[in-house]
């Protein structure tokens, strides 16, 4: 996949970087398959604002994705490749030999006419799901579960893949994106292959009116606020920490900086074997 640049006969031009969508081959999803996509504009069921940064955007449907690949045995071919707005990775519309369509993340190297298939049996192929005992060792995996039959959750966004490390005792290490490794039952199923759309962490949009396309509203900085409003507001002229010496925080006093937030005796802690790598 390619990023498409601009002449820059426009400011915004300089600088924008899209997305080609030379792997799309459908441009309206399979109807059946989709569904209403409700706004929230961030707020919950009273009203009040939970999630900021959030309202507006294009009008959406929701493509029903199959993370479980629960139909074992049963051999689909690609119908077509397509972009999912609610998402970041591709999409692959499949054709199942009892005629039943399902949509599934599209990995790299995915081609129309392709063939795939899900459980013990299928061979080690990009887009077939097999349970992490059998998958070689270093094959590049994604849409992880971490409960058997619950569908997958881990590594599900553009470019992402995991690797197994090893498989001992019925369960099997997994190196996560993150750097995280982590012990995960090896009857739980994967898909291999790594996720297609890998450069989209290189898209540039270019204008602020494209974020609102996508229902982002503007972000304003908590120090170029007034104390009323934000902890690091105020100061007399632009001062770090808002005129204090106290750190960065949440417009709610929450720290920003260096605060865990996981739970420090959480039962899923003794399945992580190795914690996510430091950032320098």
């Amino acid at each position: 996949m390619a990023l498409k640049k601009f002449r820059p006969l426009t400011p915004s031009q300089r600088f924008t970087e899209l997305s080609s969508f030379d792997e799309v081959t459908a441009s309206k999803p399979y109807a059946p398959l989709t569904e209403r996509l409700y706004k929230t504009g961030g707020r919950n069921n009273h009203g009040r604002l939970t999630s900021r940064h959030i309202g507006g955007g294009h009008k959406q449907r929701y493509r029903i994705i199959d993370f479980k690949r629960n139909k074992h045995g049963v051999k689909a071919v690609v119908e077509t490749i397509e972009y999912d707005p609610a998402r970041t990775s591709y999409i692959a519309l499949v054709k199942y030999s009892d005629n039943e369509r399902r949509y599934i993340i599209a990995p790299l190297g995915l081609k129309v006419g392709a063939t795939i298939e899900s459980g013990p049996k299928a061979e080690p192929e990009i887009g077939n799901s097999l349970p992490l005992e059998l998958i070689p060792l270093s094959a590049p995996i994604h849409n992880i579960e971490m409960m058997p039959g619950r569908g997958g959750q881990l590594v599900r966004t553009a470019g992402g893949n995991a690797t197994i490390m090893s498989v001992d005792a019925g369960y099997a290490q997994v190196r996560l994106p993150s750097g995280e490794i982590r012990k995960l039952y090896g009857k739980c199923y994967a898909t291999i292959g790594q996720i297609g759309n890998i450069e989209h962490e290189n898209v540039s949009l270019g204008k602020a009116g494209r974020s609102r396309w996508l229902g982002r509203r503007p972000t304003v900085r908590g120090m170029v606020m007034n104390p009323i409003d934000h902890p690091n507001g105020g100061g007399q002229g632009k001062s770090k920490g808002g005129g204090g010496r106290q750190h960065p925080v949440s417009p709610w006093g929450q720290l920003a900086k260096g605060l865990k937030t996981r739970p420090k005796y959480k039962p899923s802690n003794k399945f992580i074997v190795q914690r996510r790598k430091k950032k320098s």
